[in-house]
This record gives C-alpha cells, structure tokens and sequence, in this order.
C-alpha cells in the first residue's frame, strides 16, 4: 500500500468510527485537544497526522491504534 493509500485509509476509518459512535467532528475534536479545522483536515486526508495525535483520537473514540491501521 503506498503511502497516500495508507493516509486516506487511516482518514476514512477515523470519519468512519466518528460516525459510528454518533460524534461531530467539533465533539471529537474537543475530547482530543485539537482543533476542529485540524480534525477536518485529518479526516479528508489533507493533514499529516501525528502518532501522539493518532493516539488522542483512538482514545476519545474508545478504541486501540490498531483499529485505525
């Protein structure tokens, strides 16, 4: 898998697993400290996102990191 398919991969499952636990963007993004605009840009594939951000967001959604990769 490239890298581009290894982003947008990781994107979508982020907007999927948001969804699915019925949160906005702007609630996700407050229980992981970010910004709203920056948890829209990860979620279209357009921001690089990092580990420890990563992190915060499968811990606001509940779930491990290798459920998101």
């Amino acid at each position: 898998m490239s890298y581009e398919e290894e982003i947008a991969h990781i994107s979508a499952r982020i907007r999927e697993l948001r969804k699915e636990r019925g949160m906005t963007v702007q609630e996700l993004a407050y229980r992981c400290d970010i910004e709203r605009s920056n948890l829209s840009r990860i979620e279209s594939g357009r921001a690089n996102v990092t580990l420890k951000t990563l992190c915060a967001i499968c811990g606001a959604l509940g779930i491990s990191l290798k459920e998101v990769v």
